[in-house]
């Protein structure tokens, strides 16, 4: 019989691409691992992975082998939470979650707090995450829960083996200082801001490549990004301490920013969509944190 935690083993290089990497992940040696993997290949009778270059790949058994990895390490999860659950006759268990800054601030907190009073056998263990690097960890349970992003026209990847559900749709604002020219309208036409400096996440980020397509699209000029920071909060003060432009999302904004112009843009809506994203199978613990966050998604756009 195959023993489950070299199971976990392989799925997990599978998902690293290399052993080094799985091995930095888990807190093992390079070495202990190709060890158990080499157990693995003696119990399955075939060879599971080959190298190509530096890194390796999955063997067509390999493939089959992890695809049924996935089934039997999920359930043996989903079986655990709820043994834990019957024997302490309530909701329990860790969920750990992973979301982006803003969504950490405005869903995640709130949403936490609601569980402690509500399900106070639930740990809740959160970190700030992007989707880039969240997704992968959901789907090796390394993470139970993520909170993600989709600005328009940048559709994210599409993962049939995890369930997605909408949290909340966000507005782009246009950012502005308080006594700039354009300030005083309710709307923004984005061509008039062709001069501006702006201020924007990091270069391969969501954030910028909507700002750069915003910019292009809807006002015809291309951006001088002369500020940049993953931190939506320190891209307000920029806007407020040096007199850039940023586009920033309502769950960023909050109810308003002192010292800043939050307009819309004239030019016609863009937005950002949050979601939610699980593995398929649910335990009772992480379908009542996804229960919490999305009752403080509903409460945590403004109401302008």
């Amino acid at each position: 019989m195959m023993d489950l935690h070299r199971l976990r083993l392989l799925r997990e290089v599978h998902g690293r691409g290399t052993v080094h990497g799985a091995a930095r992940a888990l807190g093992y040696s390079p070495s202990a691992i190709s060890q158990q993997l080499a157990v693995l290949e003696r119990e399955a009778g075939t060879p599971l992975l080959e190298r190509v270059g530096r890194n390796v790949r999955l063997t067509a058994a390999g493939q089959v082998l992890v695809r049924h990895a996935t089934t039997l390490l999920d359930g043996v999860e989903a079986a655990e939470a709820e043994l834990a659950a019957v024997a302490a006759g309530r909701v329990a268990g860790v969920v750990r979650i992973g979301a982006f800054q803003s969504a950490f601030i405005r869903v995640v907190a709130p949403a936490i707090r609601s569980l402690a009073e509500a399900h106070p056998d639930i740990r809740v263990e959160a970190a700030e995450l992007e989707v880039e690097q969240a997704a992968p960890a959901l789907r090796l349970q390394q993470l139970d829960v993520m909170v993600g992003d989709e600005y328009d026209g940048q559709p994210r990847a599409v993962h049939t083996d995890l369930l997605r559900e909408h949290l909340l749709r966000e507005h782009i604002r246009v950012v502005l200082p308080e006594d700039h020219p354009s300030a005083a309208a309710d709307r923004v036409p984005i061509a008039d801001l062709a001069d501006l400096p702006w201020a924007a996440c990091q270069l391969g980020t969501g954030h910028r490549e909507m700002h750069v397509r915003v910019c292009r699209e809807l006002g015809g000029f291309e951006p001088d990004l002369r500020y940049s920071s993953d931190d939506f909060l320190i891209l307000l003060e920029l806007v407020r301490t040096t007199g850039a432009g940023a586009l920033l999302p309502d769950l960023v904004i909050g109810q308003g920013a002192p010292g800043v112009a939050v307009r819309l843009p004239a030019e016609g809506a863009v937005g950002r969509a949050v979601f939610l994203l699980t593995r398929r199978t649910r335990t009772p613990a992480v379908a009542a944190v996804a229960d919490a966050l999305t009752e403080a998604a509903s409460r945590a756009t403004p109401d302008w």
